[in-house]
């Protein structure tokens, strides 16, 4: 895998869906104005009386719906500033327990280890233990709050390269600054979701009412689609570039390739919709466009509004070319030592010094 080319690719395709995305909000603006105006030249054509332009029209139209569109970013904003770790706990997740569990131990090693490699802060370790998906999750604002939290399926199949993989996709979303990112899309995108709902407000007082509500919600409705499809694809673009720089970081394509393959395994020997009846952590509305693989149908009412490629797109990325699900089997490695926090074992061979000098880019 050419992973710089990827991460170079996956950047710049962030920067020109951003532009498209605020894009998207002016014409929201200028399409809810002009729907107004047209739904005021009806009015006017339908009495018989003549009506003059009202004065300050366009900055009325203008004014109420960026309040609403930034009102409403501030709000949804706000409420997921609560802090990654209380995200996590809110869908079950709870502090990596190293020295009662091997396999807790080993997942909080290799933690420390490519933080290292990093040069990054060490998030909080956590683990859903009631999940059997290969899955897991990166959510914070900032170093203070952040944390990578994996489920108890991935600690019971997974082997210590393809942990390092999952761990490393996640570190990077940490890194790249995308769980911040995501979360004002969301935010953003609940903004223009508001216009569409004031609309619906405006229409249910029926008469004239009705003409002018229409209009706003038809603006709105198109605006918030196009925001959530902008939001979708610039989801996609951030787990391109995450996959890419956890090949870069573990220097492996079969850490990261092993977990989405036999993530497919385990979704073709389940049974449909299993993920989401039986853990509802995962499928909190609040966590889904930050899994490293999104739920089956999760949704995906068309693809275009899908937050995450399709696991056969990203193992083709990764491979450069398709390959078929690994088997699930238990994995059963030996217990590791215990690392204290800031050292390294003497004469160890550390992740970091296999890392070029420009990791931190």
């Amino acid at each position: 895998m050419r992973f710089w080319d990827h991460q170079l690719s996956a950047r710049s395709e962030t920067r020109r869906l951003l532009l498209a995305f605020a894009l998207a909000v002016a014409v929201l603006v200028a399409a809810v104005h002009g729907a107004l105006v047209v739904a005021w030249l009806l009015m006017v054509a339908v009495l018989p009386v003549h009506l003059p332009f009202p004065a300050g029209f366009l900055a009325v139209n203008v004014g109420v719906s960026l309040m609403l569109v930034l009102g409403g970013w501030w709000v949804e904003t706000s409420n997921l500033r609560a802090g990654g770790v209380k995200l996590a706990q809110r869908i079950g997740a709870r502090e990596a327990r190293p020295s009662v569990s091997h396999a807790e131990q080993r997942l909080c090693n290799i933690v420390h280890e490519l933080c290292i490699a990093a040069h990054m802060p060490q998030p909080q370790v956590m683990v859903l233990p009631r999940t059997d998906a290969i899955n897991a999750f990166a959510a914070g604002w900032d170093a203070s709050d952040a944390v990578v939290a994996v489920t108890q399926g991935a600690l019971d199949h997974l082997t210590r390269e393809e942990l390092q993989g999952m761990v490393a996709h996640e570190l990077s979303h940490l890194h790249e600054g995308d769980t911040r990112l995501k979360m004002r899309l969301a935010g953003m995108v609940f903004g223009l979701e508001l216009v569409y709902n004031f609309g619906d407000e405006v229409r249910e007082r029926r008469g004239l009412a009705w003409l002018f509500g229409s209009a706003i919600m038809l603006a709105g409705f198109a605006g918030w689609l196009a925001g959530r499809m902008l939001k979708a694809a610039v989801s996609r673009q951030r787990e391109y570039l995450a996959d890419a720089r956890a090949v870069q970081w573990t220097r492996s394509r079969d850490g990261l390739g092993g977990v989405l393959r036999k993530v497919m395994a385990q979704r073709r020997d389940t049974p449909a919709g299993y993920e989401r009846v039986t853990h509802q952590g995962l499928a909190h509305p609040a966590v889904q466009h930050m899994l490293l693989v999104d739920l089956p149908g999760a949704g995906a009412m068309e693809r275009w509004l899908d937050s995450h490629p399709t696991l056969a797109e990203r193992v083709q990325r990764i491979y450069g070319r398709s390959m078929q699900p690994l088997p699930l089997t238990p994995v059963n490695e030996p217990p590791e030592a215990a690392r204290r926090a800031g050292t390294v074992a003497p004469g160890a061979v550390t992740l970091a010094s296999l890392v070029d000098p420009f990791a931190r880019l």
